[in-house]
């Protein structure tokens, strides 16, 4: 199943089961507020025994071009990221002058920073160094602590397309812990909606790539990260609960722009597409 939050011109956020293929015409979201409410991070505990419930409901409906998709989890406790978790992505991030990890190097992108599948993304007025970075999300379902990999897929409530927007001249240089610069307001789109963990039978044989204006920039599998997503909840449920709706931006492949300079410029379009998750298109602004 696909639960997105959306809009429908000015009104309040709904949540809405998404009907029809990935990518095609006839897309379509209905309204379940009514019969579940409108945070999805509300209902993530009991969403297995939702679904049935949820796919019941006969409408409204709406096609997907007259509806605004929002962040499917707006307020997440944890907004959590790793770095250099691709093998080519980490010999790129060397080169940039990042030292690699010889363990999983996880850092916070502050909640403030998540926005909705379409908007826009803000350049900062005090740096040229905006870059960007698909990654596939994962939304945990319930409260878990302790959560050996093997048992990890267990937890999961879906997966989701993520862009973590990133200011390089604000991770290292200014600061060490790499907070601020992937926190800047807007830097964390997420969407379009969130996929059920059922609806995939591999999240880790999933091709991701990123288009800045219709130019390729990141093509890679999931399949090649050095830390898989399993590991990764073992890894950090060690030392905190993870809570419903905490999300984990699982690591980019390569192709980032910092090695050679290609950073973002007010105007560019940028595509995140996952298959079977759908897409992000985010279009860069100045700052006002």
């Amino acid at each position: 199943m696909r639960i997105a939050r959306f809009r429908i011109g000015d009104g309040p956020a709904r949540l809405g089961r998404v009907d029809g293929a990935a990518g095609g015409t006839d897309v379509s979201v209905t309204d379940v507020s009514g019969d579940v409410g409108t945070s999805l991070r509300a209902i993530l505990p009991e969403l297995p025994s939702l679904t049935e419930r949820i796919g019941a409901v006969t409408g409204p409906s709406y096609p997907l071009a007259e509806v605004t998709l929002l962040a499917p989890v707006d307020d997440p406790q944890k907004y959590l990221g790793i770095g250099m978790n691709y093998r080519e992505h980490a010999e790129e991030a060397r080169q940039a002058g990042i030292p690699v990890p010889t363990s999983q190097l996880w850092f916070n992108k502050q909640v403030s920073c998540i926005g909705g599948p379409r908007d826009d993304v803000v350049k900062p007025g005090l740096s040229d160094e905006l870059d960007y970075e698909i990654e596939l999300g994962v939304v945990i379902g319930r409260r878990c602590k302790n959560v050996p990999a093997t048992a990890a897929r267990s937890v999961i409530a879906g997966y989701l397309v993520a862009n973590d927007f990133s200011v390089r001249d604000w991770l290292m240089k200014r600061s060490p812990t790499f907070t601020l610069g992937k926190s800047f307001d807007t830097h964390g789109p997420i969407g379009p909606w969130l996929t059920t963990d059922d609806e995939i039978d591999d999240p880790l044989a999933l091709r991701m790539r990123l288009t800045v204006n219709g130019e390729v920039r990141q093509d890679w599998p999931t399949s090649d990260m050095i830390y898989d997503i399993y590991e990764q909840i073992a890894y950090l449920s060690q030392v905190f609960t993870l809570m419903p709706g905490d999300v984990l931006a699982t690591g980019t492949p390569s192709g980032i722009g910092a090695p050679t300079g290609n950073f973002l410029r007010p105007g560019d379009l940028v595509r995140a597409e996952i298959e079977q998750l759908g897409a992000l298109e985010n279009r860069v602004v100045a700052e006002d």
